[in-house]
């Protein structure tokens, strides 16, 4: 275990609270050459599972079907950290980060999808949180479920 995950972890309180704040994550999943592939994506986390959505077709997804295992990055930089006495090398940053590996499935339950799909909107557009989400347009998006296998947190300030 590296030395600031012993000494700067994260609690699953404070991981959890950085899941639901921050508004972008990475997904990395693996294409079928084994070469891996990263997504910038919103997510939400809802009811212990990260959820995403986009478009029903493209690397991703096909790479999802494919082999269900991903990892997934949530961070948040604060601010540089400058060394007093102006060493550049020893310039460090405050920043909180969460590293989860888990199995990512495409949810086909419609009722499932609306839910999350609303979940967001109040998250990333609060103001349109009364909107009904017309079926269609439920049905046509690919919601992306996570089941988080495993999950790290930590923080440097």
């Amino acid at each position: 275990m590296q030395h600031r995950m012993k000494t700067h972890m994260m609690t699953k309180e404070k991981i959890e609270d950085l899941l639901n704040r921050t508004a972008t994550c990475s997904i990395a999943t693996l294409n079928t050459d084994g070469t891996p592939y990263v997504t910038p994506m919103h997510h939400i986390y809802h009811n212990g599972f990260i959820y995403m959505h986009g478009l029903p077709k493209g690397t991703k997804v096909d790479n999802i079907k494919a082999n269900p295992r991903v990892s997934i990055t949530a961070y948040e930089m604060d601010s540089l950290l400058l060394d007093p006495s102006g060493k550049a090398c020893d310039t460090n940053t405050k920043y909180e980060s969460v590293i989860l590996s888990g199995m990512a499935t495409l949810v086909t339950d419609v009722d499932c999808k609306q839910e999350v799909l609303m979940e967001i909107v109040k998250k990333y557009t609060p103001h349109l949180s009364d909107t009904i989400l017309l079926e269609n347009m439920v049905r046509g998006t690919a919601v992306i479920q996570v089941q988080i296998l495993d999950m790290t947190g930590k923080y440097y300030d």
